[in-house]
């Protein structure tokens, strides 16, 4: 893989709740060198200054971070509000309380609530693989989110207790959704390896904090 193919792979992302004004313009510039496929940021941060990144690199935020535990509601209107402020894509988070409890129609009305107020933009549906635990979880996950109209299912937030991506949860939600959804692996991906261990395993995305020791291992 080339260097240039591996960094459009990546959503370069900085999540920290304390991140400043000075460090989003350095966080920007630095995307813009490394050439990554996004930004991903708070929706706090939104809209970024004009011109921080190219208009080839997306700008992406997340949506009832990081625990799922909004009203259907009130994620759909921080999604309409991250759109107006120049979100073009969304990390959402799923209810993880109805996951745990097989409650999948819950799970899948949450996610289309956020579908039907930014249908234009790129939906990724974080599902907390590491919680769910089980492979038919996984997968009954990831088929809720396709049901509702995702465009990716990902992983992790990197700030659940359980855990981030692996390599074993990965390859389940790409065989369960065979190409016709994206599969975002995040959550402690820090090195070049790790980040090649994904993408055999299935994932077309990558959430990296880590985007230039990574790039520079390749």
């Amino acid at each position: 893989m080339e260097r240039a193919d591996l960094a459009r792979m990546i959503d370069h992302t900085l999540l920290a709740p304390e991140t400043t004004p000075g460090q989003i313009a350095m966080f920007c510039g630095e995307a813009s060198e490394l050439g990554v496929g996004a930004v991903c940021v708070s929706p706090g941060r939104l809209p970024l200054p004009a011109g921080a990144v190219p208009a080839d690199i997306g700008v992406a935020t997340v949506i009832g971070f990081p625990s799922g535990a909004h009203r259907s509601e009130t994620k759909a209107a921080e999604a309409r509000r991250a759109v107006l402020d120049g979100a073009t894509e969304l990390d959402m988070v799923i209810d993880l309380g109805a996951a745990a409890s097989g409650l999948w129609a819950a799970v899948e009305a949450d996610i289309a609530s956020v579908r039907s107020v930014a249908p234009e933009v790129v939906l990724k549906v974080i599902i907390e693989s590491a919680m769910l635990g089980t492979a038919e979880r996984i997968r009954a996950a990831c088929r809720a989110a396709e049901s509702a109209g995702a465009d990716f299912v990902k992983t992790s937030t990197g700030f659940h207790p359980s855990g981030g991506a692996t390599v074993e949860a990965v390859s389940v939600m790409a065989a369960e959704v065979g190409g016709r959804l994206g599969v975002k692996a995040s959550g402690g991906i820090r090195d070049t390896g790790a980040a090649l261990r994904m993408i055999d395993a299935g994932a077309t995305r990558l959430g990296c904090s880590a985007s230039r020791s990574i790039l520079e291992g390749l």
